[in-house]
Formats: C-alpha cells, sequence, structure tokens
C-alpha cells in the first residue's frame, strides 16, 4: 500500500506499518466477503405445517444416537466379560456385567420410556 522509491535506486522500501496495514486491511475485505456472502445467500426458513412433526423427527434423531451409543456401550461389555472369562478376574467380570446390563438399558431407552409413560 504504502511503497515508495528511492532516488538513488529502483528498490522498494515499505515500512513496519505497511505490514500491519496490510494484515490489517487483508483481514477487513476478509470479514466484509463473509458478511456480502452471508447476505447473498440467505434463504428463508419455512417450518413445516405441523410443529408437532418436527419436534417427533427430533425425537427419533436424539433417540437413534442414544441407540448406537448403547450398541457400542453393548459391545464393549461382552468385550470385557469375554475377558475376565478368559483371565479368571471376578472384579473385572463384575464390571463387564454392569457395562453389559447399562448397554441393554441405554439401547432400549425408548422402549422402556414407553413402557413407563404409556
Amino acid at each position: 500500500m504504502f511503497k515508495f522509491k528511492t532516488k538513488k535506486s529502483d528498490e522498494v522500501k515499505t515500512s513496519p506499518l505497511t505490514k500491519k496495514s496490510n494484515a490489517v486491511a487483508k483481514a477487513t475485505m476478509f470479514f466484509a466477503t463473509l458478511i456480502a456472502t452471508m447476505f447473498c445467500f440467505a434463504v428463508t426458513a419455512s417450518a413445516d405445517d405441523d410443529p408437532l412433526t418436527v419436534v417427533n423427527n427430533l425425537s427419533t434423531f436424539i433417540f437413534g444416537l442414544i441407540r448406537a451409543v448403547g450398541l457400542i456401550i453393548l459391545a464393549w461389555g461382552i468385550v470385557q466379560v469375554g475377558l475376565s472369562f478368559q483371565t479368571h478376574d471376578p472384579s473385572q467380570r463384575s464390571n463387564g456385567f454392569l457395562t453389559l446390563a447399562g448397554g441393554v438399558v441405554i439401547t432400549f431407552t425408548k422402549e422402556i420410556l414407553n413402557l413407563i409413560t404409556g
């Protein structure tokens, strides 16, 4: 931006302030471009006709994630129980069965809640 030439040679020197101002100018241009892009690509979001379907879809998604975590814990519990039988360690066996039971409960959370609420 602020470049000047000396009379003796054709070298271009830059001042230390120029480097800082170039960085500030680049950051400003980046954020201005980002904001302009946000305004250009803005789309009006319209909700579904029935808000209850949105809540049901979200509930189904969340319970799917919970079921996936439960299956992972269930698999880890099976591995722990198998390793405990191999090493004959009773404390590891009890931890394995607790993990196994926790995985079953987490996996079937939605069904358990449906049984409780009716």
